[in-house]
């Protein structure tokens, strides 16, 4: 392993940058969250209003702290290094929106997915062949690289944009971000994906965890679009180096559900004028909050379980 500290034994590495990566990232929110901006509360959310006032843009803290520590105790190579700085732009793109007094828009925020979407495909096919591997039927299978292209743009964006619709619940899109990229790293040690990156993950996890101490219910800050974009494009990423991009589909599925189904009801009506979920709130976070009253805790709660359970049967496909 590659790293900047001259010490041979690399679990004792690997257990002292875990440590290093969550301690760091919870007392620099403790130190620095009081000058980030703060949330105005949103206007269309249930109970939008009751983030006012909180700091808002976390997502610069536990990201730069999840940088410090991949670059410090992980195995770092020019693709990972590339990936690091996409992370990083997609976090600052969202500091940047979360600290403007009038919000950038929609079209500019999807260009700016679009492009960074596009550099992750071009460095992932540089440095990685366009096969995939299906997991759970164990074949392998060529994909033109063109198309593979194609498809990674699709799912680089499609994560980064179904996570940050899915940041609406203290704890929730956090929570749900562990639990898929920890269903990956399970799933790569099963196959024998052993390429570096996957020790990122578990320093991605416990950033997170850092965060959550502070947003748990009640939150006393939030991460905004800096966390959740930033999370969006480390799970697309976290998929990719599985080579087993299509378990995105399972491990992320309550993600997908809840962000997602928004993202196409808008679509519809905005392109096409189809409306469809007309009973249905979106993101579902807010539906199941006015519709069923449910609390915070209880939606955090019960969607978790619902990914637990979809990741469990899933880890169990890729086994037998």
């Amino acid at each position: 392993m590659i790293n900047l500290l001259n010490i041979s034994d690399i679990s004792i590495i690997a257990f002292v940058g875990v440590i290093f990566a969550f301690a760091v990232t919870c007392i620099a929110i403790s130190k620095f969250s009081r000058f980030l901006p703060k949330d105005m509360g949103r206007q269309f959310a249930h109970d939008g209003k009751l983030s006012a006032g909180k700091p808002r843009g976390a997502g610069i803290i536990f990201i730069f702290v999840f940088v410090l520590s991949a670059i410090l105790f992980a195995e770092m190579n020019v693709e990972i290094g590339v990936y690091l700085a996409l992370i990083v732009i997609e976090m600052l793109t969202g500091y940047f929106d979360d600290a403007a007094e009038k919000p950038w828009g929609e079209y500019l925020k999807g260009f700016l997915d679009f492009v960074v979407a596009v550099i992750v495909a071009l460095v992932y096919l540089h440095f990685n062949s366009s096969e995939i591997y299906f997991a759970i039927f164990d074949k392998t299978l060529f994909i033109p690289p063109v198309v593979f292209a194609i498809l990674t743009v699709v799912l680089v964006w499609a994560s980064i944009n179904v996570t940050n619709c899915s940041d609406g619940v203290d704890g929730l899109s956090g929570t749900l971000t562990i639990i898929t990229i920890m269903t990956f790293f399970v799933i790569d040690n099963i196959i024998g994906v052993f390429d570096g990156f996957n020790y990122t993950i578990l320093l991605f996890a416990v950033c997170l965890l850092g965060y959550l101490w502070y947003n748990a219910t009640p939150s006393k800050l939030l991460m905004g679009d800096a966390g959740s974009r930033a999370m969006g494009i480390f799970i697309a990423i976290v998929a990719l180096k599985s080579h087993s991009p299509f378990l995105y589909l399972l491990a992320a599925a309550v993600l997908i559900i809840d962000g997602g189904l928004g993202l196409i009801k808008v679509s519809l009506i905005r392109f096409l004028k189809i409306h469809i979920l007309k009973n249905t709130t979106t993101p579902i976070h807010d539906h199941v909050r006015k519709q069923k009253d449910w609390s915070n805790a209880q939606v955090v709660f019960r969607f978790a379980i619902i990914q637990i359970v979809i990741s469990l049967a899933t880890v169990y496909l890729v086994m037998i």
